[in-house]
């Protein structure tokens, strides 16, 4: 398996070996001991994510508080899309900065995003399937949202499909009101930047 450090400090891009017959595809999307190796300690899982989206869908930014916050292990079981890292966490040197990888169901990626940033997607085909690991359980006392269409942000959204097609964002209601990174900051929600692994600050 591949793997390649993104900009945002912490997050990380796998990309496995895909072995394809007459019948079809086989990969391992996950991989303990490589993982532990790029991250510096093992993945505990503590919940499984699986989202179904229309071409256009566009899921976050979203975050959870430290601690324990939320690290995510994500791929892209069925059509394909722009999967965003976006550092929220004060003090970091990239703060405010974005990175993107494309999941899809032909290179059959995968993103590592620790705790304490920030995560969104855009599907690029209908019925996208998007897989995540996470570390700790969702708690929708310490889960917050960031507008994804935050410009100081400034995230390229794809305007076409995997198909060609136009694309219309589609945002939840939550997400269609969610603040920008700087009144999320101002109200003291964002994670400091600080240096533990795979459980905690990165």
């Amino acid at each position: 398996m591949e793997t390649r450090h993104l900009s945002v400090p912490g997050a990380a891009e796998l990309t496995p070996p895909v072995h394809r017959d007459g019948r079809g595809r086989f990969l391992e999307w996950f991989r303990a001991d490589v993982f532990t190796a790029l991250a510096g300690a093992p993945l505990g899982v503590a919940q499984a994510n699986c989202s179904v989206s229309a071409a256009g869908t566009l899921r976050g930014i979203h975050f959870a508080q430290l601690p324990p916050g939320q690290g995510k292990y994500v791929t892209c079981l069925h059509g394909a899309a722009l999967d965003v890292v976006v550092d929220i966490r004060t003090g970091s040197p990239c703060y405010g900065h974005w990175d993107a990888v494309r999941l899809d169901d032909e290179t059959h990626r995968a993103v590592w995003l620790p705790p304490g940033v920030g995560h969104a997607f855009m599907a690029l085909a209908d019925d996208t399937v998007v897989a995540y690991l996470l570390t700790s359980p969702y708690d929708p006392e310490r889960e917050h949202s960031i507008s994804p269409l935050d410009p100081a942000i400034g995230i390229d959204w794809p305007t076409t499909g995997r198909d060609g097609r136009p694309l219309t964002p589609l945002l939840s209601d939550r997400d269609a009101a969610a603040p920008t990174l700087e009144e999320v900051r101002r109200r003291g929600l964002l994670p400091e930047h600080g240096p533990t692994g795979p459980g905690g600050r990165l």
